[in-house]
């Protein structure tokens, strides 16, 4: 099932070999429920993303990304912060080897039904108290704890 490996501040992780702008998506609903896919590449629980192509902005790559993967429209309303954390590698199968650069913003559902993508293998409303009990990243619970804090003051690392 792997296609990536995350590494995250491991002194055996291959040396990064590009820096591509990516973003995530806090979407919560109006029962506090956060949109949740488990990633088909890694089988890991995150929040729906990607990472921007040329031709579009940024705010397009958020609401492109959590369709694709998710079947949900979304509107961007706000940034929960910037994640650039050199200690964060993803090594891809194509010999890519990615330092994190993640741009996570706030969204809220404007229309759509859930659906799985070929980059997902399910996709959920998830109450924040079953969090804790799913396999995230710690890069990935670090952006949710950020998103569901509520800062109007993006986080910048």
């Amino acid at each position: 099932m792997s296609r990536r490996t995350d590494y995250f501040n491991d002194p055996n992780a291959p040396k990064a070999n590009s820096i591509v702008p990516a973003v995530t998506a806090f979407v919560v609903n109006d029962a506090d429920e956060v949109l949740l896919e488990r990633r088909s590449d890694n089988g890991r629980w995150g929040m729906p993303g990607g990472v921007q192509e040329i031709g579009e902005n940024i705010a397009a790559t958020v609401v492109r990304e959590v369709l694709e993967e998710t079947g949900i429209v979304v509107e961007v309303v706000g940034m929960v912060g910037i994640f650039t954390d050199p200690g964060h590698v993803i090594a891809f199968a194509d010999g890519e080897v990615r330092q994190e650069f993640s741009i996570c913003f706030r969204a809220r559902p404007v229309s759509g039904e859930i659906k799985v993508s070929a980059e997902s293998l399910e996709v959920r409303w998830v109450p924040r108290a079953e969090i804790e009990a799913l396999d995230v990243s710690p890069t990935t619970r670090q952006r949710l704890e950020e998103g569901f804090r509520g800062s109007p003051v993006p986080r910048i690392s």
